[in-house]
């Protein structure tokens, strides 16, 4: 017999909920890190995480993650660790879902407080 698993995530189901762009939401809990769930279109800023890195897994569309001296562009299904302390800046021409994997007191923006800074919420 087959129970409904209500632990079970669907990325999908959870993205249909995001409405607006740079806005990361929790979908999970691992100890003490967050998944994260945002759709991403456009510029966000230039910003480091001074005490981690940062999992940036690409579920549809395609993200550029600009560096002060390269950029890496990656497609749905690839996945790129952003290691601490180093500045980027996350880029897509079209929309794009990612999942975020970080500590659950990871800032969106690191130490910079702006417009895109998100609060950390459920969905």
């Amino acid at each position: 017999m087959v129970h409904e698993n209500k632990n079970v995530v669907n990325f999908n189901e959870k993205l249909e909920l995001i409405e607006s762009y740079w806005s990361p939401k929790i979908v999970a809990s691992l100890n003490d890190y967050h998944f994260k769930l945002v759709k991403v279109k456009g510029d966000f800023i230039w910003h480091d995480h001074q005490t981690t890195d940062e999992a940036f897994i690409v579920l549809s569309g395609e993200l550029r993650i600009d560096y002060r001296d390269h950029s890496i562009i990656l497609k749905e299904g690839e996945m790129h660790i952003v290691k601490k302390g180093i500045e980027h800046k996350p880029y897509a021409d079209d929309e794009c879902s990612i999942l975020l994997i970080e500590p659950n007191d990871t800032i969106n923006t690191g130490a910079i407080i702006d417009l895109k800074t998100a609060k950390a919420e459920w969905i």
